[in-house]
Parts: structure tokens; C-alpha cells; sequence
């Protein structure tokens, strides 16, 4: 932008020159705009999961409480687990006695003092036993409730004492070091949508880049939009608030003016100050495609290199002379 003076004739008794500088906007004609548009997204974590425990019984301990960070394989909550525990020493003791009685049978096998049936039997025994303690150490890790990942406990849903049943929820835990950013995209976007690229995103107040993921298929409902799933490197908080960063492109002929030149006129056009080759001001209509902060891009009669006047129609009249400073 330039200032030029502005030259007003006041008819008073003997006249007199009133002078102004205004600023002026060169205008440059192009094929297409582009502009940021700003779509809601939905901040989630990648895993999200209800903990219970896998067999019935009565809570003993539960360990954390909402808002805990916890890590992979962290003891979370367990059962009253005397039963359990006295049936996994017995059937350790069995397995035990199991093995002595095949190796042994084993032994005088090498020296033919064993039949083969009774080997055999033996080592069926042992096998069964083995079974037996496998089952019993699965029941024992059933009293018990880990994390399955790292993460954030955001729900503890019963405490100590609460008899339980497998179907019921104990433990709701976030992952909490990767998050994903949900957004229905319009069609217009998606046909330059590619997964494995990176989009920008504004998430409480900060500019953060996430990679885009996954696209859902198209609804058959009938929308034009599909589910997009970005992924973020860095964690935020599930819920927070987000907008998508879009650049969007449009092909239609025309200029970027400042707002403030701007003024309504009849049947929906606006109105532009210019600068006339006699140094005078003339009023051109402009259609108003769009508005980005305070710039409009404007349709209409105006070439490349034209002067717009800022400030319009708050800063000189039509017909007014305009001088450049310089």
C-alpha cells in the first residue's frame, strides 16, 4: 500500500484546499483463491478399554484410583484369592509327585525294570498334571486385573468388598501416549485427502501437525462427508478442543481487497473506490466471494494494476480528486 493526498475544494468565501493521505491497494488479478477453512474435530484416545476380572468373587484391593498413571502389565485390582491360591499349591504339590514318580519310571525303563505300559501311564499322569497347574495359575491371574497398556485410569467404577460377576466393569483406562483426532471431511477435501499425509491442526490454542490415518468409507446414508482419523505424536488430553486446518483452493477470477474498501450497494454487490486516470475517484461494483480475516476476495470489473482506495466510501466521495504524495 502507498499514501496518496486527497485534494477536497471547500466553497467558502475565499476557497481553500483541505489534504488527507489515504492508503491505497494494487490490485492483482488471479484465476483462483485459496483459503483456511476450519473443521471441528473430536480428540480421542487410540485405545480405550473397560478392565474386569475374568471369574466371580470378592474384591480385595483395588490399587489406583481415576487420574493415575499407570504402566504395561501394572497390578490394577485383584480378588480374595485364598481358594485359588490353596488350589494352585495343591496342584504344584501334584505336578511335583507327577515328575518324580515318570523320571524315575523313566530310569528303570533304561535298564528293563519297568514295563512300557506302566511308562506310559506314568507319563500320562504327568501331563495331566501339568495341565492341572496350568489351570490352576490361569484361575490365580484371573483374581487379578492389569494394565494392558500404558495409559491413564479415567473411571474406577466399584471398590473393596463389591462381589462381582465377569460381565461387570471394574476399571476404565486411556492409552495415554498416542491420541487421534476424528473429523468428518466434505467431499471437496477428501479427493485430496491422502493417508500417510500430514495436516495441520489447532488444539487448545496450539498449532500441531497429525498424520492422517485412516478414511471411512462413504456413508450410505447419503452424507458427502467421511469419517477421517488423524494421528497425533504428541499427547493431549481425550475431549480437548480441536479444529482442522484446511487448505482449501477455489477457481473463480478475481482480486484480494482489503475489507475496509468495501461498501454495500443494491441487489448484493459492494462497492470499490479506485483511482480514474484523470487522478479522480470512481465507484466500481465487486461481487464478495469470500472473506479471510481483513481481506475479501472480490469479482468484477477491476483489472490488474488498479488502485483501490482503503477505507472506501469513509474516506473520499465519488469524483474526488486524488494525488499520489510521492
Amino acid at each position: 500500500m502507498k499514501k496518496v493526498l486527497i485534494l477536497s475544494i471547500l466553497f467558502l468565501p475565499a476557497f481553500s484546499f483541505a489534504q488527507k493521505y489515504v492508503d491505497l491497494h494494487e490490485v492483482v488479478i488471479g484465476e483462483e483463491y485459496s483459503f483456511n477453512k476450519m473443521l471441528p474435530a473430536k480428540v480421542t484416545p487410540k485405545r480405550q478399554s473397560i478392565l474386569g476380572f475374568e471369574t466371580p468373587g470378592k474384591v480385595r484391593e483395588i490399587k489406583v484410583d481415576v487420574g493415575d498413571i499407570v504402566k504395561k502389565g501394572q497390578l490394577l485390582a485383584e480378588l480374595e484369592s485364598a481358594e485359588v491360591l490353596a488350589s494352585l499349591a495343591e496342584a504344584k504339590a501334584n505336578l511335583l509327585m507327577a515328575k518324580n514318580i515318570f523320571e524315575r519310571s523313566r530310569t528303570l525303563d533304561e535298564t528293563n525294570h519297568v514295563s512300557q505300559q506302566r511308562l506310559e501311564n506314568e507319563e500320562f499322569k504327568f501331563q495331566i498334571a501339568k495341565a492341572q497347574h496350568s489351570a490352576a495359575m490361569t484361575r490365580v491371574q484371573q483374581t487379578k486385573i492389569r494394565a494392558p497398556y500404558d495409559g491413564l485410569i479415567q473411571n474406577r467404577l466399584l471398590d473393596e468388598g463389591s462381589i462381582v460377576n465377569p460381565s461387570i466393569p471394574v476399571l476404565e483406562i486411556l492409552d495415554s501416549e498416542y491420541v487421534e483426532a476424528r473429523v468428518a471431511l466434505p467431499k471437496s477435501a477428501i479427493e485430496g485427502a491422502s493417508l500417510g499425509k500430514k495436516y495441520s491442526f489447532i488444539v487448545d490454542g496450539q498449532t500441531v501437525d497429525a498424520m492422517l490415518t485412516r478414511l471411512a468409507p462413504m456413508s450410505s446414508k447419503g452424507s458427502n462427508n467421511r469419517l477421517a482419523i488423524f494421528s497425533f505424536d504428541t499427547f493431549f488430553n481425550p475431549g480437548a478442543t480441536a479444529r482442522l486446518v484446511l487448505k482449501v483452493r477455489e477457481f473463480k477470477r478475481g482480486a484480494w481487497v482489503p475489507l475496509s474498501s468495501l461498501s454495500q450497494a443494491e441487489q448484493g454487490l459492494w462497492t470499490v473506490f479506485t483511482v480514474s486516470e484523470d487522478a479522480s475517484s470512481q465507484k466500481d461494483y465487486v461481487e464478495l466471494i469470500h472473506i479471510e480475516q481483513n481481506m475479501a476476495y472480490v469479482s468484477g470489473t477491476l483489472q490488474t494494476g488498479d488502485q483501490v482506495v482503503v477505507g472506501g466510501a469513509s474516506k473520499v466521495a465519488e469524483g474526488q480528486s486524488i494525488r499520489d504524495s510521492q
